[in-house]
């Protein structure tokens, strides 16, 4: 019980912390929302097209825009403040108090994991209420869609962290990252017009847009699509666990 309540008592202050950053918190909660409304204000986007199988712009790319959410937080916000606490000594000094310094990693975990439901929920409700997007007709394979490639995207930006001493350093490590994700996710160019190759590794490629697709408006996510995801975030996560440092 003392466990759980320091780990309750330390995630309640990373959220104010969090919280505190009124900047990172509008940019990670809002912003995806934000571009959707700049977005749906263009007519032309909100009529049917048959390139999209008779849907508009602003459905198809939904998914990329949670994509956007994923990413902003796994593999940018979170090590950032990682290497941070390291930096600053903080992971240090925790060793010495009774709470264990890993506590603080899984309630940066718990902070983000809440913060992206919480993007991703104002997301789909503003699309719903403001452009008649539809909610996905896959609940419970969005749902799994969402935790596999959250996970793997977490996974990732834990290992980025590992050993990065500061913040500039985790920055060349996670960035790249960062940027090959949105990619692959279809939110610098839509999906449609990158080439195949590009849009078959996005298929399998966390955070997997291609199963929050499937999920959205087809038939579901593939098995396979999550396993893939789900491996990659289980090598990422023991390779982070084995490497990580706290000073």
């Amino acid at each position: 019980m003392s466990v759980l309540s320091g780990l309750a008592r330390l995630t309640a202050v990373e959220a104010k912390l969090f919280l505190r950053e009124t900047g990172m918190a509008v940019l990670t909660i809002a912003f995806p929302t934000l571009l959707l409304v700049v977005l749906g204000l263009i007519p032309a986007l909100r009529r049917p097209d048959e390139l999209f199988g008779g849907m508009r712009f602003v459905d198809v790319f939904m998914p990329s825009l949670v994509v956007l959410v994923l990413a902003l937080l796994g593999v940018n916000t979170m090590p950032s403040r990682l290497a941070g606490y390291r930096e600053k000594g903080i992971l240090r000094r925790l060793s010495t108090t009774p709470v264990h310094p890993r506590n603080l990693l899984a309630a940066q975990l718990v902070v983000n994991a809440v913060v992206a439901l919480v993007a991703v929920g104002l997301l789909m409700l503003v699309g719903y209420l403001a452009f008649d997007v539809p909610m996905p007709r896959h609940p419970l394979g969005f749902a799994a869609a969402l935790l596999v490639g959250g996970g793997s995207m977490f996974a990732l930006g834990t290992l980025a962290a590992a050993t990065a001493p500061t913040t500039r350093a985790v920055a060349a490590i996670a960035m790249p990252i960062y940027f090959v994700c949105m990619f692959l996710g279809g939110v610098f160019l839509p999906r449609y017009l990158l080439p195949d190759l590009v849009v078959t590794l996005g298929r399998y490629a966390p955070p997997g847009v291609q199963a929050l697709q499937d999920a959205w408006t087809g038939g579901g996510p593939q098995v396979l699509q999550l396993a893939i995801m789900a491996a990659i975030a289980a090598v990422a996560a023991a390779v982070a666990a084995r490497l990580f440092r706290w000073e």
